[in-house]
């Protein structure tokens, strides 16, 4: 079993990352949920984006089910009560607001990443060195576009594979955490305005949601790199200097 809280250690250390290092987990019943030591029940209608702050800025442990939640979007990504209504597949709501016909509205909506409907009844979500939550679906953390490319090249380090990922646009927690719980697979999103509004995501932050084992994979691909002397953050070169002495050392040619 992964050591969770070694994990966060490791990629706070690693990335520099300055907020928490935190989880989610989905739960068939709301009982389990609220079994969690000194877990945090909201007392008002809450985004998703606001719990996933909470847990990131503030380093609380929060449970959720559908009713906690603000309108259909936020629980239809991790698949909370019946979210997916034909109303909402049609997009209606965000015509003439965030898409000019209901037929784009239609589109995006189609295009999100989702957990389906009718498994889950509550989700989790608070930072792994808590310690209470040892056994996360997900992993997650906001980081620096330098950061997590340097955490793309050490999950490449060994068994290398290339990462495809997608914009869907506003609803971005669909290319992040509804990719991840859906696909258990890394996935990188660039913060919407949602999130960036209500969950007090940073201009300079984006978000790598992933199960556990890639990232630890990715620990040890970025502790190899740093053998090599690549470290983040990335020191520059200088934009005017004679490049061939550091393309020796880092590429092995100039």
């Amino acid at each position: 079993m992964t050591d969770i809280a070694r994990l966060a250690a490791d990629l706070e250390r690693l990335l520099k990352i300055r907020s928490h290092v935190f989880g989610m987990k989905l739960f068939e019943r709301r009982a389990d949920m609220e079994a969690i030591p000194r877990i945090r029940r909201p007392k008002a209608v809450h985004a998703l984006d606001q719990i996933v702050g909470q847990a990131a800025r503030l380093g609380w442990t929060v449970g959720v089910t559908s009713d906690d939640l603000v309108g259909a979007q936020c629980r239809a990504v991790v698949g909370l009560g019946s979210a997916k209504t034909d109303e909402w597949y049609s997009g209606r709501q965000m015509k003439g607001v965030w898409y000019e016909t209901e037929a784009d509205s239609s589109a995006h909506q189609a295009a999100m990443h989702v957990v389906p409907d009718g498994r889950y009844d509550a989700l989790a979500v608070g930072p792994l060195a808590s310690g209470r939550l040892p056994e996360p679906d997900i992993v997650l953390f906001y980081a620096t576009p330098g950061a997590m490319m340097y955490l793309i090249n050490g999950m490449q380090w060994s068994g290398y594979k290339r990462f495809d990922w997608s914009v869907v646009g506003e609803s971005a927690c669909a290319d992040s955490w509804g990719r991840a719980l859906s696909k258990r697979e890394p996935s990188l999103s660039i913060p919407c305005f949602a999130e960036r509004r209500y969950g007090g995501v940073e201009d300079s932050e984006m978000l790598m949601a992933s199960p556990p084992a890639p990232l630890e994979a990715a620990v040890k691909g970025m502790e190899a790199l740093a053998r090599n002397g690549f470290r983040y953050p990335f020191p520059q070169y200088g934009i005017q200097q004679d490049v061939r002495a550091g393309m020796g050392v880092s590429y092995g040619g100039g």
